[in-house]
């Protein structure tokens, strides 16, 4: 079973940065994401980059957050600068892929707070 291991969340006041990462057990043919979930909220799409780099975000983060990826260190960051309360939630690393057959994977999650 593939492993998503994220980590870089905690506590922070609003207007703040915070950098998560995530190291993961399988990359290059991944697309790369990042959701999140609030309390009492379903999980929602944060940000992801395909193989080739293209990157979608959440209307809600643009301009704030920048994902990239290290196909080197199998590694996919999520920069988050200007933070609010309203990004308060647990981040998880997701992990997805069709070729030779879908598979989806999550991390653990991490918890990021946003308060003052």
């Amino acid at each position: 079973q593939p492993q998503l291991v994220e980590s870089g969340g905690g506590l922070v006041q609003p207007g703040g940065s915070l950098r998560l990462s995530c190291a993961a057990s399988v990359f290059s043919i991944y697309t790369m994401g990042w959701y999140r979930q609030a309390p009492g909220k379903q999980r929602e799409l944060v940000a992801r980059i395909t193989t080739g780099g293209d990157t979608n975000y959440a209307d809600s983060v643009k301009g704030r957050f920048t994902i990239s990826r290290d196909n080197a260190k199998k590694t996919v960051y999520l920069q988050m600068n200007s933070l609010k309360p309203e990004d308060t939630a647990v981040y998880y690393c997701n992990a997805n892929t069709v070729i030779y057959g879908p598979k989806n994977y999550w991390g653990q999650g991490t918890q990021v707070t946003v308060s003052s």
